[in-house]
């Protein structure tokens, strides 16, 4: 039986599951590049990745050095995160498979 309980209400968001689905595809993206990735208003991007990185599953870097931009990549908590999270996923997916 599958403990529904144990889905991160965090990740399982459409909006956040989008972003961690994303970072969880390469080492690191721009705030630029997941606004355009994703198609959300600033407003609304940052509120999930501030969420996500109040939790500790992303950390964000100011880049100064070519011109100013946010970069945001998993933690290794987030990674751990969202693996349990699809693990879990892969349950509920392969037991409706089997009804």
């Amino acid at each position: 039986m599958i403990d529904f309980s144990k889905i991160d209400k965090t990740i399982h968001e459409k909006g956040r599951l989008s972003i961690m689905t994303l970072l969880a595809s390469r080492m690191e993206w721009s705030f630029q590049d997941l606004k355009a990735d994703l198609n959300m208003s600033d407003g609304n991007l940052i509120t999930h990745l501030r969420t996500l990185n109040d939790k500790g599953y992303v950390s964000m870097t100011k880049d100064n050095t070519v011109k100013r931009r946010t970069i945001y990549a998993l933690t290794n908590s987030g990674r751990q995160a969202f693996h349990d999270y699809l693990k879990i996923l892969e349950a509920i997916v392969q037991q409706g498979r089997n009804d």
